[in-house]
């Protein structure tokens, strides 16, 4: 798009430039993403003033800058940038109309079934999809700014902190088909209440056409299984535990926590094996193959999609073994209550029964008046899995991880931060421990978790 398109679609004015020079690169919010005939998104800030580094983008390949004030480089200065990067996104899906957009929301598993998505629909055409967990105002457009003519996918996660959040985020790119993963207890502080999370991951299936439209639902969570009164679009289910249209039979784990099973539609049947560890996996990866299935693809190639499709977002159940035998889960980058239990059961299942389990855990956010008492549930679990070590990182939080595990035959630790709690595991580890590292992005776990796993000769699986 031209500067002049830009400016006309956002209600800017091209100012220090022409309006007929070419943007024909993603327009990024983050400077070091700056790509050649890009963009760059100049957002104020409480502490950086993304005006301050426009011409660092320039001289790093930007055309020019999507600004709210003339910034001495070629600008479309508007009144307000966020609003402005959405609607030049909405322009951007309003002009590729060869593509179907997919989006992806729920409180537990959007971000793994869309990457498992992604890697699914890349087998029967180009897909473009957020990277990591870049799913707000923010993220969106970035990623919609990544499509092309030639995208035939564009898979989009769909976050929110409250409602009208998800409603907003399909305004600027209208899905043809929506997928809610499950309705659970993530950002409870937030929303007040899980029919208020409810009421919020919904708005997905409200935005769909009523003719064209898909709209697939976790059949095995009742919440999101009502939502299809929500919609006039046709909708699928998927489950595993009750009925559905899509389902996986014949569940089985291996010895590290991958998930085999029997995939079921229409009579068809196909055999998947994941790499993906988890078997809360198997649901993620259901839901991806219900969309591809719905889109039209053969379940057999579909099932052999899912079986190559490997975890991509950091920090997200990958699983690393050290020298010493040392194995490491680093799925630190986010903790919402189901979650954590999910991951809890992997790491049982990944021991073995000869292996000692030690469960690293940072705090939980965003949960209100309900912290105290999911924190003391999950100290509770770490003990009925049978790990033999926790370590609790944090404050008040953390305290009621350890009241949980109290009197149960896990040793328990308690670390004030992640300095602490390196030295503690650096010499308390063991060869053969199968170690989970996991909290909300907010405790810095992430950087835990690379620190264990930075011993020389360390294979990531």
């Amino acid at each position: 798009m031209t500067l002049g398109e830009i400016a006309a679609a956002v209600g800017g004015t091209v100012r220090d430039g022409s309006d007929e020079v070419t943007v024909t690169a993603p327009v990024v919010f983050d400077s070091r993403r700056i790509e050649p005939g890009g963009m760059f998104v100049a957002l104020p800030g409480e502490r950086v003033d993304g005006h301050d580094y426009a011409a660092q983008a320039v001289a790093a390949g930007a055309v020019a800058v999507l600004a709210s004030r003339p910034v001495g480089v070629p600008a479309v200065v508007v009144d307000d940038v966020p609003t402005a990067y959405g609607w030049l996104a909405r322009t951007v899906v309003d002009r590729l109309p060869d593509t179907t957009v997919i989006g992806v929301t729920g409180s537990v598993g959007k971000t793994s079934t869309k990457d498992i998505l992604a890697q699914v629909l890349s087998a029967f055409g180009e897909t473009v999809a957020n990277r990591a967990s870049n799913n707000n105002e923010l993220g969106l457009p970035y990623t919609v700014t990544r499509a092309t003519a030639d995208t035939r996918y564009l898979v989009l996660e769909m976050g929110a902190r409250g409602v009208g959040h998800v409603a907003y985020l399909t305004r600027l790119a209208p899905p043809s088909v929506s997928v809610v993963t499950r309705v659970g207890h993530a950002h409870l502080g937030e929303f007040g209440s899980v029919e208020n999370i409810a009421l919020a991951k919904g708005e997905i299936v409200e935005a769909l056409p009523g003719e064209g439209g898909l709209a697939v639902l976790n059949g095995d969570d009742p919440l999101v299984a009502a939502m299809a009164t929500r919609t006039r679009a046709t909708v699928l289910t998927y489950g595993i535990d009750g009925p559905a249209d899509v389902r996986a039979e014949d569940v089985t784990v291996d010895e590290l926590g991958r998930a085999a099973f029997r995939l079921v539609h229409e009579g068809q049947n196909a055999r998947v094996r994941l790499r993906l560890y988890g078997l809360h996996q198997a649901s993620n990866a259901l839901a991806a193959a219900t969309v591809a299935l719905g889109l039209g693809h053969p379940i057999g190639a579909v099932a052999e999609a899912l079986s190559r499709a490997e975890a991509v977002s950091p920090g997200r159940m990958q699983v690393t073994t050290r020298p010493d035998g040392v194995t490491i889960i680093n799925d630190a980058y986010n903790a919402a209550p189901d979650a954590m239990r999910a991951a809890l059961r992997a790491l049982r299942t990944m021991t073995g029964g000869d292996r000692r389990a030690v469960a690293v855990l940072g705090e939980m956010a965003e949960l209100g008046e309900h912290a105290a008492q999911v924190h003391q549930e999950i100290g509770r679990q770490v003990v009925e899995i049978g790990a033999g070590w926790l370590v609790a990182i944090g404050g008040a939080d953390a305290a009621h991880y350890a009241a949980g595990a109290d009197g149960g035959a896990t040793v328990v630790d308690r670390a004030a931060d992640v300095a602490a709690a390196w030295e503690l595991l650096r010499d308390g580890l063991r060869p053969g421990d199968v170690v989970l590292v996991k909290a909300a992005n907010s405790a810095g776990l992430l950087t835990l978790a690379d620190k264990l796993i930075e011993e020389p000769g360390a294979v990531t699986a």
